[in-house]
């Protein structure tokens, strides 16, 4: 699953890096991005522009908002028929900026933090799923979902779920504004190979969505970090 990430990158750099003609309102860094928060994505509605929702997707007919608190993540694997995510999977796609992100691995009764990163590039997009729903007072909230899938094998010690990334290559295709065929969106939702990512325990600290600081993501030496690389 992905239920904490980091997006650090100045404006200039997510422009560049999502061809964008715009950022406007973007604020910069983040080192503990949680659920129901604010975020920055781009939609396949606007795919030239920064939009922000809310982390948690509210389906157009959903009676209460409350259910994006448990909609954070969709499984690639179901998205496409359940009920919760199957339109948004067919007409509203998105890419949701990142550097990282953050996963816990069991350990006896603690959990253990890691910070993940891709190899290859420092800026990344997670697939993603956006819907809108009308407030009683008629005004829009926007809310969006990451796509995870199977963990591969670099990962699956961690954790054995692991977020969706979409290549630089795929970008256009995920942002297509019409519904993907499954011989186009089948490949995209393998997600990143293992010698594509690389990660580091870090400190507990990251727990607390209060804290959002740069030492969040710095290594924490630990005898567990060793057994895991």
């Amino acid at each position: 699953m992905c239920g904490r990430y980091t997006l650090t990158a100045d404006a200039d750099s997510i422009q560049l890096a999502f061809n964008l003609a715009s950022v406007d309102g973007y604020e910069m860094p983040r080192y503990n991005i949680a659920p129901s928060q604010q975020v920055a994505v781009i939609t396949d509605r606007d795919p030239q522009a920064l939009s922000f929702m809310k982390w948690g997707l509210v389906p157009s007919w959903a009676k209460d908002p409350k259910i994006g608190n448990r909609m954070i993540n969709a499984r690639s694997e179901t998205a496409a028929e359940k009920p919760s995510f199957r339109t948004a999977f067919k007409r509203r796609r998105c890419l949701i900026p990142a550097d990282g992100y953050y996963e816990w691995r069991k350990q006896g009764k603690k959990k253990i933090p890691s910070y993940i990163q891709h190899a290859e590039h420092e800026l990344f997009a997670f697939a993603g799923l956006w819907e809108s729903w009308k407030k009683p007072d008629e005004s829009w909230l926007h809310t969006c979902a990451i796509l995870t899938t199977e963990a591969n094998e670099k990962l699956r010690p961690i954790h054995h779920r692991m977020a969706v990334i979409i290549e630089p290559e795929d970008y256009e295709l995920w942002l297509a504004p019409r519904e993907l065929v499954a011989d186009e969106w089948l490949p995209l939702m393998l997600g990143p190979r293992p010698e594509q990512l690389k990660f580091h325990e870090v400190s507990t600290d990251v727990n607390s969505p209060a804290n959002d600081n740069p030492t969040l993501v710095f290594p924490f030496e630990s005898s567990s970090q060793q057994s895991l690389i």
